[in-house]
């Protein structure tokens, strides 16, 4: 058995704050209780309960360089994006400009602790069959995409001139690679996955081999417990017990 996807994790100087804007802004509600372990933060659970969770942690390095990685929120017309962005702005988002250009129809916009998220513009083909979570984009390399679809068993539904995509076999978020060229990574990143492991005790050991066998390096642990490893693009990944 394969570890899945549990949460998209967010370091945060005040979790509660950034919980709080995600919430509003994709109708996420809260679990009702502190998070996992002893740092657990806040908990948003998908619509449904199905899919990964949203986790905000507690986090003190300033941001001092554009995310690894960001959500693109899709939209189903324009008067939709027009919503989607006003809604951010009257939670506490801003715009921002990271060299986009004008004649380009997503918008670029910045959460109240300046992590970057796009609202894609209607029409979006490529997203046509994920739900107002597009995808996680992240900057990355043909080969830490092909190691998260071995990691998590989602097919690739897009690898073409190094640029790569998964998709769960249950269908949701897209997780994109751009390719190169890739900035280099500074400091911890401020998002991150977690997964977790199969409920058999006898597999997880197991497993945790076999994501270092696929590439990862085991690093650790934090202070709730869970067990820290790099992918092959060094970013920070987290593993839990179910």
């Amino acid at each position: 058995m394969t570890s899945r996807l549990f949460a998209i994790c967010f370091n945060a100087p005040r979790p509660a704050d950034l919980a709080r804007f995600w919430s509003g802004l994709l109708g996420w509600e809260p679990d009702g209780g502190p998070g996992e372990g002893p740092d657990g933060g806040v908990v948003l659970l998908p619509p449904g309960g199905t899919g990964f969770r949203l986790r905000f942690l507690p986090g003190h390095e300033p941001k001092t360089v554009q995310n690894r990685a960001h959500f693109d929120l899709t939209s189903a017309s324009p008067e939709d994006q027009e919503r989607t962005v006003a809604r951010a702005l009257e939670l506490g988002g801003r715009h921002i400009d990271v060299g986009q250009r004008p004649e380009e129809g997503h918008v670029v916009l910045a959460d109240p602790d300046g992590n970057e998220l796009c609202v894609i513009e209607a029409g979006n083909k490529f997203l046509a069959d994920t739900g107002f979570i597009g995808a996680l984009a992240c900057d990355g390399t043909q080969e830490v995409g092909y190691f998260w679809s071995a990691a998590l068993g989602w097919p690739l539904v897009w690898d073409q001139d190094e640029e790569t995509a998964i998709q769960s076999p249950d269908g949701g978020t897209k997780i994109t690679w751009g390719g190169p060229p890739v900035a280099p990574k500074e400091g911890t990143n401020r998002i991150s996955f977690e997964l977790v492991l199969p409920a058999e005790a006898a597999d997880r050991e197991a497993e945790m081999d076999r994501l270092v066998s696929l590439g990862a390096r085991r690093t650790g642990q934090d202070a709730g417990g869970r067990t820290l490893f790099l992918d092959p693009d060094g970013n920070e990944f987290f593993v839990r017990l179910p």
